[in-house]
This record gives C-alpha cells, structure tokens and sequence, in this order.
C-alpha cells in the first residue's frame, strides 16, 4: 500500500513539475480558440488581442509584437514549437514586445486589417503573419515564417526582432513607413 502511495505522490510531483517548466498560464488562459488555447502555456506572456494589450505596450513603451496562424497551419506549428517555445527567445520576448496572438479563423476582419496593411508596406501578408506594430497601433514592420536559428537566406527570429526594436526606435520613419489599425478601445 505504502509503495502504491508513493508511486501515485511521485507521480503527481512530476506531472506538477513538468507542467511547471512548459510556462505557466499566460494572458490567453480562457480562450476559446483552439489555436489561442494551444499557446496558453508557451512562455511567451501572449495577450489576446485588444486595448489591454496596446495599454500594456503604452506603459512599458514597447512595440507589440504580433503573432497571426492557425491550427491548420504547419508553417504556424513549426513556429510555435521552434521559436516560441524556446525559453531564451520567449525571454527576449517578454523583455522586449508585448506579445500578442491572433486567430486567423476567429478573426478574419483583423487578419484581413492586417494582411492589407503589409501588403501596402510591401511586407509578407501570408501565415505566419508576424507583425511589429507601434503602443499607438501603427504597423511598422513585419515578415512570415521566421525560424529560430538563421536559415540560408532566411534571418531567424532575433535578427528580425532586433531589426524591428531599431525601427522603433526611430519614431520619425515610423511616422512616413507605418500603417495605422483600427484598435478598438
């Protein structure tokens, strides 16, 4: 009986351990989409989209770093599983973006929003959708699939995010190579 016990408490310490180090519940803990539901625990602190998040971006003065796939997107997957849940990259994340992730299923008035606004900035406008967007809601900068690791021709996440973080730093080319998006308050 004593040994059944311990199995069962070893059991559930590792189950609580394991889970611990997958993230902890980040601001998409409640949605209803499956692809949302999905990064709820990936250690990027993803927002849903909304005021919330662009408040957020406002009081840290950062830009939003924003995340648009689907389930059914194997481009999306690969992401989510090489970038995103890389515990140095979503580090980075955190420090420097506010992060948000957008369904493109749930909310094709937005993606379609966004992809218009890329492709005027002649920006990739396909899954992923990865966009840099201004606290004040201007798109700025953006790109599609973006690895981990830099990959022939293909810079890597950071490359890209370091590149973003410098744009924003110059408000003035914001000002003359930027899209503005509806964010309702």
């Amino acid at each position: 009986m004593r040994q059944k016990i311990s199995i069962l408490l070893l059991g559930l310490i590792s189950t609580v351990v394991i889970a611990h180090a997958q993230g902890s519940p980040n601001h998409l803990n409640g949605q209803q989409s499956a692809y949302l539901k999905r990064a709820a625990l990936q250690p990027v602190d993803w927002y849903p989209w909304g005021p919330g998040a662009f408040q957020r971006a406002m009081e840290l003065n950062r830009p939003v770093l924003l995340d648009v796939g689907a389930v059914w997107c194997p481009w999306c997957s690969l992401m989510d599983r090489d970038t995103y849940t890389n515990s140095a990259t979503a580090d980075y994340i955190n420090q420097h973006f506010v992060a948000v992730k957008v369904d493109f299923d749930a909310a094709p008035e937005l993606v379609a929003q966004l992809q218009r606004a890329q492709a005027v900035l002649n920006l990739p406008a396909g899954l992923p959708l990865t966009s840099f967007i201004t606290p004040d809601g201007k798109l700025y900068f953006g790109a599609g699939y973006l690895p981990s690791e830099h990959k022939g021709d293909k810079p890597s996440f950071r490359e890209t995010a370091d590149a973003a973080l410098a744009r924003f730093a110059d408000r003035s080319r914001i000002d003359e190579e930027s899209f503005p998006l509806e964010v309702k308050k």
